[in-house]
């Protein structure tokens, strides 16, 4: 079996326009058009001039409209005016009033002020007197609750003091009584208590006595101190003013 031929004969389009002849024309054509019914001379001047008619009847219309409405303005104007009178009118006697009861008013507040015055300078002068009381019955207070936590503090110091005292007796009592049972177990124990009480004194003793001992050179090398600024700012003295 052979294939199918599907070739398609070549048309040649200005040939095929030349055997179909000349298109029949669609629409109105350019004849038509030049040919179409115009309008006279005359009939074109009767349409202006029933524009022109037109137009100054509107304009009739808009003067009669701006007349009335200057006659409104006018009206309008003058019953402000009247009214502003009026009320100015009724300003000035309103400021009449006002000035006469003023007047009426200042003369008795005067003679109330006078009464005030001397009302409020009294109130003053005791409120000032309250002052000072409060002010003295506050030092007072203030004083005396500090006297009293000084007084207290003090007490507490001392009874610290006193504690730590006590304390300190009575363990070195119990090292002492320890000590001599060990060493001296037949002794009675009364005279080991007064024995132990006057070692301690002593002990106390000798270490103030070894703390003065270490506070007196420092004493003294911070009083050579003291001398010898003393000295150089007074030489510095005499040198400014010289």
């Amino acid at each position: 079996m052979g294939k199918r031929d599907n070739r398609v004969a070549y048309m040649n389009p200005i040939a095929m326009a030349r055997w179909r002849g000349p298109s029949q024309p669609v629409g109105p054509t350019i004849q038509d058009y030049l040919n179409r019914p115009r309008p006279t001379w005359e009939e074109v001047k009767k349409k202006i001039e029933s524009k022109k008619k037109g137009s100054k009847a509107l304009a009739e219309f808009e003067e009669k409209m701006n007349e009335n409405w200057k006659k409104e303005l006018e009206q309008s104007r003058e019953k402000a005016l009247s009214g502003n009178e009026g009320c100015s009118r009724k300003r000035e006697r309103k400021k009449k009033k006002k000035k006469k009861s003023c007047q009426s008013s200042s003369s008795s507040s005067s003679s109330d002020s006078s009464s005030s015055s001397s009302d409020s300078e009294v109130e003053k002068k005791k409120r000032g007197k309250k002052r000072k009381k409060k002010k003295k019955h506050s030092h007072k207070s203030s004083e005396s609750s500090t006297c009293e936590s000084e007084s207290e503090s003090k007490e507490s110091g001392k009874k610290k003091k006193k504690s730590k005292d006590e304390t300190e007796k009575e363990k070195y009592m119990r090292s002492v009584s320890k000590k001599r049972k060990k060493n001296h177990p037949e002794d009675k124990p009364l005279s080991s208590e007064s024995s132990s009480e006057s070692d301690y004194e002593e002990e106390v003793q000798a270490k103030k006595k070894r703390r003065h001992e270490e506070r007196e050179p420092t004493m003294e090398k911070a009083k050579k101190k003291k001398k010898k600024h003393h000295k150089k700012h007074s030489k510095k003295k005499k040198k400014k003013s010289s």
